[in-house]
């Protein structure tokens, strides 16, 4: 029998975060850490505190859940953050799960649901709890996977010839997040050289900041 998960719950509305706590407090293999207000918050806590799991809402003060996630997971790889929001459009998940998110958990499942997507990250798995999984069933003809935001930002940057290290710190991230996403555009462009990406962002307008075509 593996020790209790240690939790951190992160949400910018207290009742909401209680209300999680006292559900998961009703188990004995779970142990909650503590309850930050903001990302910022969050990513000290979790830098002191070295939670399994982070129940990570997306909308914050201070620091969004996304950006809070990548700089968790930058240097806590192993902590599972799991996305619990409002938002069922697939735009959303899907950037959550490309952010390093192992889970996406509707605020408006059963209490008894994000037990089991605590338990099925746990075990190593990617959970979406059932609203979520629906809404990421591809359309026809959407063949492509559509780039995050934070990907176009990035793609903006290479494309005018900036270092890994230049966008890096542009952005304020690690360089080694910026290799990450280059890597994830070129995969989901289907494009080799960086030459290749500066041609596609001319001809579909993000160098005229439009974005049009990603």
């Amino acid at each position: 029998m593996r020790p209790a998960t240690r939790v951190l719950i992160v949400d910018d509305h207290p009742m909401v975060a209680e209300g999680i706590q006292s559900i998961l407090e009703g188990y004995d293999d779970i142990e909650v850490l503590g309850t930050p207000t903001n990302g910022r918050a969050a990513v000290d806590a979790a830098s002191s505190l070295r939670p399994d799991v982070i129940l990570m809402d997306l909308n914050m003060p201070e620091l969004g859940g996304l950006s809070a996630t990548e700089l968790i997971l930058e240097n806590q790889p192993d902590t599972k953050v799991l996305v619990l929001s409002m938002h069922d459009s697939p735009e959303y998940i899907s950037t959550a799960l490309s952010h390093g998110a192992k889970g996406y958990v509707l605020k408006d499942v059963q209490p008894e649901e994000i037990k089991t997507a605590i338990d099925a990250v746990m075990d190593g798995k990617t959970y979406l709890c059932t609203g979520a999984e629906g809404s990421l069933k591809p359309k026809e003809g959407q063949e492509r996977e559509a780039l995050t935001g934070r990907e176009q930002t990035v793609l903006l940057e290479l494309a005018q010839g900036k270092s890994n290290k230049a966008v890096a710190e542009e952005l304020d991230i690690s360089v080694r997040t910026v290799e990450t996403h280059r890597k994830n555009i070129k995969r989901k462009l289907g494009i080799s050289s960086t030459a290749g990406l500066t041609r596609y962002a001319l001809e579909h307008g993000v160098l005229q900041g439009t974005g049009r075509g990603i």
